[in-house]
């Protein structure tokens, strides 16, 4: 509806994919099995359900009657009891066992919990994917010289290929950080009202162990390998401030990325891909504006500065549970993960695409290389009988000629041809343009890049070869 406010993460930047994990229908189907789940294993341990009841609760998970929920729910004021009210509709035979032993957050926070780890294995796919797009990019220019920089100022030489394994080394760093979270992800379970089970107590006569095999149990079903032995109400939620802040690493990668990319492209030696139609400006229609790094910086910003809303909320959460965590939540941690959606779409596409104009970048270093090569010129011409500190003098005083020439008078660098026109250098101009080629000054950028990717990167992707080769889409 136009008329209505429509959050952009659907219509221009999350996936369909990312947008169905936090969508109304994800949420509510997931409680359905959470309270067949519960249901089977309470039966299980000896709790008076019949089979036929568990048979009536699957028939009826998928199709949900959201407008008797919705009615229930403008009476009661209550979501979870609408929920449950608007099943037992469907499920006559088995109302009277649905949500049997429960609190709210029994469906509510496990909910969330198999959604965000759902989530978080989608963001690991598209994360893996700029890896490998970066990966081979590296690879093909990691002989490329280009000026490296400090300050944004031109220093010594790297290569275009050393610079993306940088990027690549970060989304490392984020990825056994991602790693280590999914693996540690653990489920709320089967807890009760304030997490202390006093429910499932009488349900179950006091028989302490079969209430722990009830949790296991659950917690098995729905895919997680622990539940918390302890909790409030709510899963702590210091587990929302951790996912948020691992998304927010993956944004600051992101981020840094896109900066450098963008400085890349005002310098005119890397570029986004730019479609055949695309328009950069309104106004000036020879502009190609780096828009998708630009949206990949936008978004990034906002996923961390959004990493400080669940940071508050377990900083303020009063005794087992206070619901203050609530309306905060449900949009902090959805918007987080389809910012981050878009953000790793955005990187999987211009990562892929990169264009890279190897004369601009030439040029550039050309330009700044005779001041870089003056220290190898100066130690061949001592080697040759010249006398250093004359030596270093003339080159300093050279040196700041061309500079002068240079941004004073707007024209090019001309220090070699001066050092080249001093006998006391004793270096034949062959010589020197020799001295000069940039593969001189860039170490062991080649072989870094190399042994990186064979040593670091190869083995993770190899790993992971079922989730590479991923389609994504970009709306705007």
């Amino acid at each position: 509806m136009r008329d209505l406010y429509s959050t952009p993460f659907n219509s221009r930047y999350a996936s369909k994919e990312m947008s169905f994990l936090f969508s109304d229908e994800k949420k509510f189907k997931t409680w359905r099995k959470l309270w067949i789940a519960l249901a089977e294993s309470e039966k299980e341990l000896g709790l008076n359900i019949t089979d036929e009841q568990i048979y009536e609760l699957k028939e009826n998970s998928e199709n949900i009657n959201y407008e008797v929920a919705e009615a229930r729910e403008k009476e009661t004021r209550h979501d979870v009891m609408s929920h449950v009210y608007a099943y037992g509709v469907q499920c006559p035979k088995a109302k009277g066992i649905i949500h049997l032993g429960a609190t709210s957050c029994y469906v509510g926070d496990n909910t969330d919990l198999i959604i965000m780890k759902e989530a978080l294995l989608l963001i690991r796919k598209k994360l893996l994917n700029v890896i490998n797009s970066l990966s081979s990019f590296a690879l093909k220019y990691k002989d490329l010289p280009t000026l490296g920089f400090t300050h944004l100022q031109p220093a010594q030489p790297t290569t275009v290929g050393k610079r993306a394994a940088l990027w690549i080394q970060d989304l490392i760093l984020d990825l056994e950080n991602l790693d280590f979270v999914i693996e540690k992800l653990r489920f709320r379970g089967v807890k009760g009202t304030t997490g202390t089970q006093a429910s499932f107590m009488e349900l179950f006569n006091g028989n302490e162990e079969l209430i722990k095999s009830l949790d296991q149990m659950v917690t098995t079903k729905m895919g997680f390998n622990k539940a918390f032995e302890v909790t409030g109400q709510t899963y702590t939620r210091k587990v929302d401030s951790i996912i948020l802040n691992t998304l927010s690493e993956i944004a600051q990668s992101a981020y840094k990325f896109s900066n450098d990319l963008r400085i890349l492209q005002n310098m005119k030696e890397l570029e986004e891909p730019f479609e055949k139609n695309q328009i950069g400006s309104s106004a000036m229609a020879y502009k190609r504006n780096p828009m998708r790094s630009e949206r990949i910086s936008s978004l990034s910003r906002y996923i961390i500065v959004n990493a400080l809303n669940p940071a508050i909320t377990a900083s303020t959460q009063w005794f087992e549970r206070t619901l203050d965590d609530s309306a905060n939540k449900r949009i902090a941690i959805s918007e987080a993960f389809l910012a981050l959606d878009g953000v790793l779409n955005l990187y999987i596409n211009v990562s892929s695409n990169l264009v890279v104009y190897e004369k601009v970048i030439s040029a550039h270093l050309n330009n700044e290389l005779p001041f870089m090569a003056t220290e190898t010129i100066l130690m061949e011409a001592v080697k040759r009988g010249g006398d250093r500190q004359e030596l270093h003098e003339k080159i300093r005083v050279y040196s700041m000629e061309a500079a002068k020439r240079i941004k004073e008078e707007g024209l090019s660098n001309d220090l070699i041809h001066r050092i080249m026109s001093d006998p006391a250098f004793g270096i034949k101009e062959e010589e020197i343009l020799a001295i000069m080629d940039a593969k001189n000054f860039i170490g062991r950028a080649p072989g870094q890049v190399i042994d990186f990717i064979n040593n670091t990167v190869k083995p993770i992707l190899l790993g992971n070869k079922d989730f590479l080769g991923i389609d994504i889409s970009i709306n705007v």
